[in-house]
């Protein structure tokens, strides 16, 4: 109840910030960033991704985007530097529902030979029917957490190397969702979320939300066990009025969406959370943990299972070791 009042409030948290705080708003403090920060960024073209592109370009850190619809992209690059003349946007195609897109991807920014100091894995999609990627795994799962492990473990060796080589720590945040509170214990099967068995679209979505935060925390655990100088935490954006929630119409029903949307925070509210984790000397060293409103938060008991964490892991780097075996180097 209390968490309720301070949402519908905006009473602001530990950070000094709340529910009402923008993007730009929680970087004002960050005055003395090191230079050539370079951050990665998935699903930019558009909501909460293009804004905290904007905001982390506006603040001197040269950004990659990874998009799939590159048209998009170029529209956000333009947007960007009409406010910023000097900002550096670099525009990387991806699908992260591809693996092989994925892997190509990696290939093409490992070529440029830049630094990676921050990995934000934001992109997502939330899909009413039952659709399938390319190498026949259901959509959003291959999506919104599937791609996006294959992408951080191509790329980590990149960021741990950068940390070491700049003395700087590197810094990688999964947007996840609090709708991963929903899922129960029963409904998350590994097989089945590949197969789509039962498809659910709103339960898929929050299986593939829940299986971010199990990544931070297994990840979290693997970094400190290397004594790496590399952090990965989870956050919550809100509920933002984004494309995600209009798709949601098996979630929020017509008849209700009205007296919602009076609820939904802004898409610089929205972004203010990730901002937050990237940028600010509040949390350096911090690692493991799930922000929301730009303050540390508690996930699901389901979410803090290590052992569950490691198990999706496991099954996961399995499959992938299986699907590209003689392309990578899996530890």
């Amino acid at each position: 109840m209390k968490e309720t009042i301070r949402y519908l409030a905006g009473i602001a948290g530990p950070s000094g910030f709340g529910s009402n705080s923008t993007a730009e708003q929680v970087t004002q403090h960050c005055s003395f960033l090191p230079s050539n920060l370079t951050a990665l960024i998935t699903g930019a073209t558009s909501g909460i991704g293009a804004e905290t592109a904007r905001v982390l370009a506006k603040k001197g850190v040269r950004v990659v985007v990874g998009a799939r619809d590159m048209k998009k992209a170029m529209k956000v690059r333009e947007k960007i530097q009409e406010e910023s003349p000097n900002a550096e946007v670099i525009l990387l195609e991806i699908d992260l529902s591809s693996l092989a897109s994925v892997k190509r991807f990696c290939s093409e920014f490992l070529a440029l030979d830049l630094p990676l100091n921050i990995l934000i894995n934001n992109a997502g999609v939330y899909s009413q029917d039952l659709e399938f990627s390319e190498e026949k795994i259901e959509l959003t799962f291959a999506t919104n957490y599937l791609g996006h492990f294959l992408l951080t473990k191509m790329l980590l060796e990149k960021m741990i190397d950068t940390a070491n080589m700049t003395g700087i720590q590197g810094r990688i945040i999964n947007v996840s969702s609090v709708i991963h509170s929903w899922v129960k214990r029963s409904c998350f099967s590994f097989k089945d979320m590949l197969s789509g068995k039962n498809y659910n679209g709103t339960r898929a979505y929050a299986q593939s939300k829940l299986a971010m935060i199990l990544h931070v925390k297994e990840m979290t655990r693997q970094l400190k066990a290397r004594n790496a100088r590399v952090t990965i935490n989870a956050v919550h954006p809100g509920i933002v009025r984004t494309g995600i929630i209009r798709a949601h119409k098996g979630l929020i029903q017509d008849s209700f969406f009205f007296i919602a949307s009076k609820l939904l925070k802004t898409i610089s509210q929205g972004a203010s959370t990730t901002c937050y984790v990237a940028l600010s000397q509040q949390i350096e060293g911090v690692s493991g943990k799930y922000f929301t409103d730009c303050n540390e938060s508690t996930c699901s008991s389901f979410a803090k299972d290590e052992s569950e964490a490691k198990k999706l892991w496991n099954n996961t780097n399995t499959l992938l070791h299986k699907r590209l075996r003689a392309c990578l180097d899996w530890r």
